[in-house]
């Protein structure tokens, strides 16, 4: 049996605004969208998704630290650049023994770990 990680999601409650936080200010490269769901990362054996909050479990899932943490190579200027779209930092961008990091909120309040290395 062969097992792989198909994609990761976190749940929304605005699809636009979550577009305007992960494409825009996050710049995260969209492999497909629809009316419900937008995912990440085209040509990725795993994918990053997120999905409208439309039942109830879902929705508690929202406004949550996801456990997603997100690899970026020029951490500094997607840090500013979020702060300047609007963002919310849990943890400002520090640099510790083992490099870079900042936790932010997306407009949901679902919390997302930069790091870079």
């Amino acid at each position: 049996m062969s097992v792989t990680l198909k994609n990761l999601v976190i749940f929304v409650t605005d699809l636009t605004k979550a577009k305007s936080f992960y494409v825009d200010l996050l710049g995260l490269p969209v492999a497909g969208q629809s009316e419900m769901l937008i995912e990440f990362f085209p040509g990725a054996v795993t994918t990053l998704g997120v999905s409208l909050a439309l039942h109830e479990d879902a929705r508690s899932l929202v406004g949550r630290h996801t456990g997603v943490s997100l690899k970026i190579d020029n951490i500094a200027e997607v840090c500013e650049k979020l702060n300047n779209g609007g963002a919310h930092f849990v943890e400002p961008l520090e640099s510790s023994p083992w490099g870079k990091m900042a936790v932010v909120q997306d407009f949901d309040g679902n919390m997302i770990a930069l790091v870079d290395r």
